[in-house]
């Protein structure tokens, strides 16, 4: 703001105020319907904002073209801004169905004017407090009678309180809305022609007072140390606030001095200061430094940030450390430890190796190779346990009847009878071949019944074997005490690894601790390993009749489907 503009505003403000309680009426926009043709200029290189004109038909659609050299129409957007150049001088038209408005345009150069008093082309105003705005020129015509807008509506139109007075724009009281471009419109002759001359003032709103306190620094933090590569280039970066102020000069400056001595310093070369676009309060500015190449001198030294305005001064001091170390650490950790991962993850896979091939073999092969053709569906190994209170009868459920389908293996499922109930009380050694063959209608093989005595026991269970396609194993107490059990478990185990078609089921009537803990002879390390991942299932006698049925449902999912 140039300061007879702010002397006007401190010694002569009763003037403002009279200007602004005075009651002015609205000016004339220019937009009459008796005139279909308008003239202006525009000074080169200056905005210029086409007119909107909605008086041709305000309910109509308005179409705007322009008529070039060689007659050709080309559209334009009507409230359009651009720089004005010579090429835009030409002749505009506004249309409707049942009007037509043309424009003359002519960019003139601005010596042309004949005006060489001063002009102001970006005017400050202080936020809260009145302000004025001149229109560039107005003082070398005789005619002071100006429409002021802003963008395309006249100013005096608005809802806000601001007056025109000798051809200068009278806000009363002045709000952040302000801001913005101005245009000025002034009637001239020429020719025996009327034109309107537009000039443009770029409106900037500032605070009403200036604030008193030092520049702050808000990065880096004073004491921090910075970590820079030896040989390689860095950049210092120092981001500070200063306070508004109206002809604000920031003074920040890098300085490198070695050991902390303050009196011996050497300003940095530093680039241009980056300043954002102000805020009503403050005025961000960041201010770097580079260290082309980083010596054992500079990280040896310290580096201040300095910033000062007329109120104080403020400062940062920062150190620099070497980063070689860290990268090392990086080029040594990662690789080992990734090495070191990998090999982790092979030892405990050499480790568990076994138990990953049942896994996958039990439970993601499971099922492939049910429909394979075998003599027998399933080889039973039990070992019977001690005689029990029984319920005496043969076992037939009728629940358990029914034809191999999902329908019938729903009713199969269904809670039993109290009678039922009681037949479940007895020895699964006894009930489960019952299940197998008389009510399911499965090929049961077993060692006692099926096959012929007088051979190799160890030759016969392997056969047993691979004439099966399921292998289930009731375990007990009892069974892994007797060594011939556990020989067709172990050989189960090893048909299973050797890719067979075998699927392999284990069947607990003890919990597995208890029945393992009363083992007399070691159990053999391959089998201690799989029990611990292939498929089992829990015989709990004397549970509820849901916990029975549950026990049946599960049985029946792990069976070879027919």
């Amino acid at each position: 703001m140039q300061t007879g503009h702010f002397l006007f505003f401190v010694f002569f403000p009763t003037y403002l105020e009279g200007c602004c309680v005075e009651n002015h009426q609205k000016k004339t926009t220019g937009c009459q319907q008796d005139i279909t043709h308008h003239h202006y200029k525009v000074v080169e290189g200056e905005l210029f904002m086409m007119p909107c004109f909605k008086c041709v038909n305000p309910h109509a659609e308005v179409v705007c073209f322009r008529t070039e050299e060689d007659g050709n129409e080309s559209s334009f957007d009507c409230g359009s801004t651009f720089l004005a150049d010579k090429k835009h001088s030409g002749k505009y038209t506004f249309a409707t169905g049942g009007g037509k408005l043309s424009i003359q345009l002519e960019v003139v150069k601005k010596k042309s004017l004949q005006c060489f008093n001063p002009e102001v082309r970006n005017q400050e105003l202080r936020v809260h407090v009145g302000g004025k705005v001149p229109c560039p020129g107005v003082n070398c015509s005789d005619n002071t009678d100006v429409i002021w807008y802003k963008g395309n509506k006249v100013v005096s139109a608005q809802p806000r309180a601001s007056c025109e007075e000798y051809g200068w724009l009278h806000l009363c009281q002045v709000s952040e809305l302000d801001s913005g471009i101005y245009f000025c419109d002034r009637q001239i002759m020429e020719k025996g022609f009327k034109w309107i001359l537009r000039r443009a003032v770029n409106v900037k709103v500032v605070p009403n007072l200036n604030r008193s306190y030092p520049p702050r620094i808000t990065y880096p933090k004073d004491g921090a140390t910075e970590i820079a590569v030896l040989g390689q280039s860095y950049t210092l970066e120092c981001r500070i606030y200063f306070p508004f102020e109206v002809s604000f000069s920031p003074n920040v400056t890098w300085y490198m001095h070695y050991g902390g001595n303050m009196d011996n310093m050497t300003v940095l070369q530093m680039e241009p200061h980056q300043q954002d676009k102000p805020i009503l309060e403050e005025f961000k500015v960041t201010q770097r430094a580079i260290i082309k190449e980083v010596t054992l001198q500079h990280l040896n030294s310290a580096y201040s940030c300095i910033a000062t305005n007329a109120n104080g001064s403020n400062s940062v001091t920062i150190e620099l450390r070497n980063a070689i170390k860290v990268k090392w650490l990086s080029w040594f950790v990662y690789p080992v430890a990734s090495l070191l991962l990998i090999v982790g993850f092979g030892v405990l896979l050499h480790v568990k190796w076994l138990e990953v091939q049942l896994i996958y073999r039990s439970y993601f092969q499971h099922g492939k190779h049910s429909g394979a053709k075998k003599e027998f569906d399933v080889f039973l190994s039990c070992v019977w346990s001690p005689p029990s209170a029984e319920v005496e009868g043969d076992f037939t459920p009728s629940s358990m009847s029914g034809p191999d389908t999902n329908e019938a293996y729903l009713r199969t499922t269904e809670p039993l009878t109290s009678e039922e109930g009681k037949a479940f009380q007895r020895q699964l050694e006894v009930l489960l071949p019952q299940v197998l063959e008389d009510q399911w209608g499965y090929r049961l093989c077993l060692l006692e019944r099926d096959v012929l005595p007088g051979g190799v026991y160890t030759n016969d269970v392997v056969l047993a074997i691979e004439r099966s396609r399921m292998l289930i194993c009731l375990l007990s107490a009892e069974y892994f005490s007797n060594t011939n059990a556990v020989f067709v478990l172990e050989t189960g185990i090893q048909a299973l690894l050797q890719k067979s078609t075998l699927n392999l089921l284990l069947i607990w009537t003890n919990r597995p601790s208890a029945a393992t803990d009363e083992v007399d002879c070691p159990l053999p390390s391959l089998v201690r390993r799989a029990l611990k991942v292939l498929p089992s299932l829990d015989w709990t006698p004397g549970k509820s009749d849901r916990s029975t049925s549950n026990f049946w449902r599960s049985l029946r999912r792990a069976m070879p489907r027919e």
